[in-house]
């Protein structure tokens, strides 16, 4: 059974004004990738990292045990043990979850501030303000002239998420996504917070912010986006994959947002 309700912007947020009525002080939340914008910034930016070929030799240790955990071919060097690894990913035989984690600690060696650099440069070079979805935005700025909080909860790594934020207009304390475990001196270490914003994930680092306050709506592209959409008061699917679909069941008065 897949989504039954297409809803237009102007609906949802009546919907929302009537959460706000009745439950003042409550939140709103949002997937990143394939919802507030089309493709995936995560695999851009780790794309943009295998291109430069800039992958230290603490990466390229970690990726090579996280090959063989997989049983893949960990010769060679680290941009090659990476592209297997994305391309198992993309065939479906190595873990999403793991793989958003490799894609967040693949700067190891890197500063964060280093990698936020980079993660600027990697959207301009992508053209995302031409990938945002129009009805996505439309909600954002309803929540920003109305007072009410936006999430942004996102698996893809925080210094490429948290530039889309901006993009976007979510505020930065807003933002929960893949982060990177940094040494003393703020070097990124190849390792991430665990776990990271993805399926169950998504929920616990939301409410790590949220708290009790009430989950007007939350929306969201794909399957691991479920337990965060059944959260909501009003889970609301943007565009939504076959995977999300096939699941739709699970998440009880799912709508389908209409393009604008």
């Amino acid at each position: 059974m897949g989504p039954v309700k297409p809803v237009t912007v102007v609906e949802v947020i009546a919907l929302l004004e009537e959460h706000v009525a009745r439950e003042p002080g409550g939140a709103i939340a949002f997937d990143g990738d394939g919802t507030l914008w089309s493709g995936d910034i995560g695999e851009d930016f780790f794309e943009a990292l295998l291109e430069e070929g800039n992958i230290s030799e603490l990466a390229h240790a970690a990726l090579a045990v996280e090959a063989e955990a997989e049983k893949l071919d960990s010769s060679g060097g680290a941009v090659a043990i990476a592209r297997r690894i994305h391309a198992g990913y993309l065939a479906g035989t190595f873990p999403e979850e793991r793989v958003c984690e490799i894609m967040t600690w693949a700067f190891a060696g890197w500063r964060h501030d280093e990698a936020e650099a980079f993660a600027e440069k990697v959207l301009v070079n992508v053209g995302l303000e031409g990938r945002l979805h129009t009805e996505a935005l439309r909600v954002v700025a309803w929540a920003r002239e109305r007072g009410v909080t936006t999430y942004l909860v996102s698996a893809s790594p925080r210094a490429v998420v948290e530039q889309a934020a901006r993009r976007v207009g979510i505020e930065l304390g807003n933002v929960a996504s893949a982060t990177e475990e940094r040494d003393s001196q703020g070097v990124i270490v190849a390792s991430a917070v665990r776990p990271i914003p993805y399926g169950p994930g998504k929920v616990m680092h939301l409410r790590a912010k949220l708290g009790a306050r009430p989950l007007y709506a939350a929306f969201g592209d794909n399957a691991f986006d479920v337990a965060m959409l059944r959260e909501a008061r009003t889970p609301v699917a943007i565009r939504p994959k076959p995977r999300l679909v096939e699941r739709a069941a699970e998440v009880p008065g799912l709508l389908v947002l209409e393009r604008a």
